[in-house]
């Protein structure tokens, strides 16, 4: 049996309702997101339900466009993200193992690519 330990947080931000200072979608702390570093992503509902995960050679820039693409799975359900985790993984093999891992295990609920418990 292989033993898989999720990497540490790096980054968690929340959004904000009727945020002051300038935000991307409601989070005013989407700049300590890494902008030039690789990893996986994660977006969780107000109910801590896991929704979506991704990973990405470059996250900020990954992120962003799941909120803005037309093409994202999570379009239609982008207002439902009330917090992002961010965890920095710089290999690519790695990143890949993390994301299938985490999306079954804790049965993320928009991922339709690499689901094994349908």
């Amino acid at each position: 049996m292989i033993n898989i330990t999720i990497p540490k947080l790096d980054v968690t931000i929340t959004k904000q309702n009727n945020p002051e200072l300038s935000n991307i979608y409601g989070f005013t702390d989407f700049h300590l997101i890494p902008r030039d570093k690789g990893g996986i992503f994660m977006f969780y509902n107000n109910n801590q339900d896991l929704l979506f995960v991704g990973k990405a050679r470059k996250l900020r820039q990954r992120i962003k466009k799941h909120f803005e693409d037309t093409v994202s799975p999570i379009k239609m359900h982008r207002d439902e993200v009330t917090k992002i985790e961010v965890c920095v993984v710089e290999d690519p093999v790695h990143r890949e193992i993390y994301e299938t891992y985490i999306l079954n295990e804790q049965k993320s609920k928009y991922n339709i690519d690499k689901v094994f418990y349908k």
